[in-house]
């Protein structure tokens, strides 16, 4: 176990001065260096956006070609990134590798674990610049935003009424479709709205 060590010890000769983390060779290093100085030489010479590392530019530069090398076995789905593919997959088999330790609900991304912990600890990192509400999620504090901006992107096709939320869209096209998607389990009447069948509810 000692020799194992050393050996690892040697391996990694090039040490960051910032923060003291070890690499084998001095190219890592270098990249390394790049999270500490902000700084990105690799620049895509079709939209600007900049990256610290040639292989992130790369993978970028897809987003404009529209290559998709990786693809899934099961259902043909291409990807650009094979880690996209990996997580991807994981709708096919079911696999959850990322678990809770306080609850033991399993995700397929880390990212989605990360959001859930925060329903436990009650963490809200990302807050509102006007109001200083905070959210547990940034497409929560996004939403939030357009409350103070007045930003309303969804506007209903057949009467240009606009709306802050995507949902709150689909909600309203039921006034012009006629849909009913919640329905009384004692008598059978639908209702465009939860609102309506919980009101209805309440006199059976």
């Amino acid at each position: 176990m000692k020799l194992h060590n050393l050996r690892n010890s040697a391996a990694k000769r090039f040490g960051c001065l910032q923060c003291g983390k070890s690499f084998r060779c001095f190219s890592q290093l270098e990249i390394h260096q790049r999270s500490h100085t902000g700084e990105k030489p690799f620049r895509c010479t079709l939209c600007g956006k900049r990256y610290s590392q040639k292989g992130h530019l790369y993978t970028h530069q897809r987003t404009h070609t529209g290559e998709k090398p990786y693809r899934c076995p099961i259902c043909g789905k291409g990807f650009i990134q094979k880690c996209t593919l990996d997580m991807h997959q994981r709708t096919h088999t079911g696999e959850k590798p990322f678990v809770c330790s306080r609850c033991g609900k399993g995700f397929t991304k880390n990212c989605n674990l990360k959001v859930h912990i925060r329903r436990h600890s009650g963490e809200k990192p990302f807050s509102c610049s006007v109001c200083g509400k905070r959210f547990a999620q940034k497409t929560y504090l996004k939403l939030h935003q357009r409350v103070h901006s007045g930003e309303k992107p969804y506007s209903c096709p057949d009467c240009g009424k606009s709306f802050s939320q995507k949902s709150s869209l689909n909600i309203h096209l039921r006034t012009h479709t006629g849909e009913k998607p919640y329905s009384c389990v004692d008598c059978g009447k639908c209702y465009a709205y939860k609102y309506g069948l919980n009101h209805h509810q309440c006199f059976h």
